[in-house]
């Protein structure tokens, strides 16, 4: 195969409804026509709301692959069905592509003048593979800072010009083509590196993006009844007679609103699909459709490295790309683009350390910029600012603010403060200060108000002031318990750490909003199903007013009722120094993790499912997802309490905290 690039592009074989909107209203339009016999009105309407899908089912529509970009040595083309070019720019022509960051789109310079041929990410083309091929090829590729119209027509004298990229107009987008150049490199030397020594086999390791909420079963069961209710009611119009234009309306409207929601219904149900990864030191299995068994496979000997990173994936109802965080191109030894992974839904993370663990080399776009961490110095007041050399002390039963002479020029009284608390966070000690009410008001580095731990906690004990320090009362305690235990006989003993579990800790709950809104839902949701059940079933119970007095009610104890059975024995999560655990209120463990095997607790921001709280591994594996929303200020509080790490493994390391305010 010749080194040439493919946008990306829907393939046939998708059975999808060919002009569904056009053939509902001709079903709507049929259905208020006064058609007899009656049998021929009804199976008019089924007919045409059946049109769509059989005209998809065809095998010429079904077969029909949509036009698509390439890039070889023939030059940039557009090809149709059957391999027909539709727009070509064969190579001898092509002088140079540039590529204008600002918009994204693709220009070539041709022999006759310059064109944009259009966005990139239309075209199913990622910057990359595009700038390798094009290099191998002999194209000269430029990136360049601005957009495609700021690109000047060569006829055209007035405006600037910049002799070393051939007369573009532009200037060159440094930072963006050194990425570019960089990746390139990465892909060189794994293209030429020799194999990677044998490492110690490893068990295959499958990931799969979230579940989606609702299910997949249960989108297809509530379309499929919805569907099943229009055509329902269609029927009975029919068999009582449609007489008049008020029935025949009502079936029009059953029938809209039944091919509506089966509509709806398959939408969600292409964007509900998960892609499933299959890690083996030998292959990648990749599936975008779980429950079949096509897919990507692709033997680890052919692939040289994979780039991980924001991407290309079609959209699963128009089939057209669009852009994805978490994509994989994988490369072969000689530079070419053989396969386009699906990964929207897994966490990179996760997926980068799988990889390289089954030894595979693993490039990504490049390292995140360094997180600026936010120490709360915005809340000092600015006296705290103006006083040079000032630093925080303890005097007068309260805290204050000292100048470089001792001064104390602020000063903060005992009855305002209702707790202050010492904690360690990423290895600098820190104090939050809380007010009469129990709120955090304030919270800063010791070393940015320059005041040893010691100092403050025993200063502040000495005087009366409530301050914790968790931390060091723990040390004081196994202190005092290894003395103890060198009084006793000397029996050989083993120190068993007390299950996460049973030990003391902090016990988080769902919020309180989030309880109050599922309440409401289910009250709603039950109100519905008792309004539509009484204006459907309400002619035969003896009208739609009597039914619906008894109807409205039920429903709301039954909302009511039904939420309350399960918010008795809901889950709330245990965080402890021995690890994390999730209890439901009547005791049963759920699940339970170790401190040792907690690597991060955080936010999982690589998935759009609700709630997105996970706790990963030190490996950086997600372990768990807490399946309710807790307080997350809360859940900070307590892990950093107890010494569990708050965000992923491995993240961007927070700066140390600055010695001056």
């Amino acid at each position: 195969m010749e080194q040439e690039v493919v946008g990306l592009h829907a393939q046939g074989g998708r059975w999808r409804p060919v002009a569904a909107g056009p053939f509902s209203l001709l079903a709507v339009a049929l259905a208020l026509l006064p058609i007899r016999p009656v049998w021929l009105w009804a199976g008019l309407i089924a007919a045409v709301a059946a049109a769509p899908w059989l005209l998809g089912a065809a095998p010429d529509a079904r077969r029909r692959t949509r036009p698509y970009w390439r890039l070889s040595a023939s030059g940039l083309e557009r090809l149709g069905p059957g391999g027909l070019s539709m727009v070509a720019y064969e190579r001898s022509r092509i002088e140079a592509l540039a590529l204008t960051t600002d918009d994204g789109v693709l220009t070539v310079f041709h022999k006759f003048g310059r064109t944009s041929v259009g966005d990139l990410a239309a075209m199913g083309m990622e910057p990359l593979p595009l700038f390798v091929t094009a290099r191998r090829l002999g194209i000269t590729m430029h990136v360049l800072d601005g957009e495609a119209a700021d690109l000047l027509d060569p006829a055209l004298e007035e405006g600037p010009r910049v002799p070393a990229l051939d007369d573009t107009g532009l200037p060159r987008d440094q930072a963006a083509e050194q990425r570019l150049l960089d990746q390139e490199a990465q892909l060189l030397q794994a293209a030429h590196d020799e194999a990677p020594p044998d490492r110690a086999p490893k068990d295959p390791v499958r990931l799969a993006s979230p579940s989606p909420l609702p299910s997949r079963r249960r989108i297809a069961v509530l379309g499929g009844l919805a569907g099943l209710l229009g055509v329902a009611m269609v029927i009975r119009t029919a068999a009582e007679g449609a007489h008049g234009f008020g029935p025949r309306l009502a079936a029009g409207c059953w029938a809209l609103a039944a091919i509506t929601v089966v509509m709806l219904a398959r939408r969600r149900l292409l964007r509900a699909s998960r892609v499933e990864w299959e890690i083996t030191a030998d292959r990648l299995h990749v599936r975008a459709r779980p429950g079949r068994r096509d897919g990507t496979e692709i033997l680890s000997s052919d692939i040289a490295a994979l780039v991980l990173g924001p991407g290309l994936r079609l959209d699963p109802v128009t089939g057209d790309p669009k852009p994805t965080p978490v994509s994989a191109l994988a490369f072969d030894h000689r530079l070419r683009l053989i396969a386009r992974l699906p990964a929207h839904g897994l966490d990179a993370f996760q997926l980068a350390h799988a990889l390289d663990d089954h030894g595979y080399r693993v490039i990504t776009p490049g390292t995140r910029s360094p997180r600026t961490p936010d120490y709360g110095l915005d809340g000092l007041p600015e006296i705290f600012a103006q006083v040079p050399g000032g630093r925080l002390v303890v005097a007068d039963d309260g805290l204050g603010w000292a100048d470089a002479a001792g001064d104390v020029v602020l000063r903060m009284p005992q009855d305002r403060i209702g707790g202050i608390e010492l904690l360690t966070i990423s290895g600098h000690a820190w104090v939050r200060l809380y007010d009469s009410d129990g709120d955090e008001f304030f919270a800063a580095p010791l070393s940015a108000l320059r005041i040893s731990r010691t100092d403050l906690r025993e200063s502040a004990r000495r005087v009366g002031l409530p301050i914790t320090d968790a931390e060091y009362d723990a040390y004081l305690s196994a202190a005092f318990h290894s003395a103890v235990s060198t009084l006793s006989a000397p029996v050989e003993t083993t120190i068993e750490l007390a299950p996460p579990v049973t030990e003391p800790g902090v016990l988080l709950d769902a919020t309180r909003r989030s309880r109050v809104g599922t309440y409401g839902m289910s009250v709603l949701l039950c109100e519905f199903v008792a309004l539509l059940g009484s204006v459907w079933l309400g002619p035969d119970l003896g009208g739609f007013l009597l039914t619906a007095s008894w109807a409205l009610p039920a429903g709301l104890v039954v909302g009511l009722g039904g939420y309350w059975l399960y918010d008795r024995n809901r889950a709330q999560l245990r965080v402890s120094a021995a690890g994390l655990a999730v209890i439901t209120k009547r005791g049963r463990v759920e699940w339970d993790l170790a401190r040792d095997r907690v690597g991060g607790v955080g936010i999982d921001d690589s998935s759009d499912r609700m709630p997105r709280l996970v706790v990963w591994s030190p490996a950086g594996r997600v372990l768990r997802h807490v399946t309710f929303p807790p307080d997350l200020v809360e859940l900070r509080r307590a892990c950093e309490k107890f010494g569990l790490p708050w965000g992923p493994p491995d993240a961007d390391r927070p700066a140390p905290p600055p010695p001056e305010l």
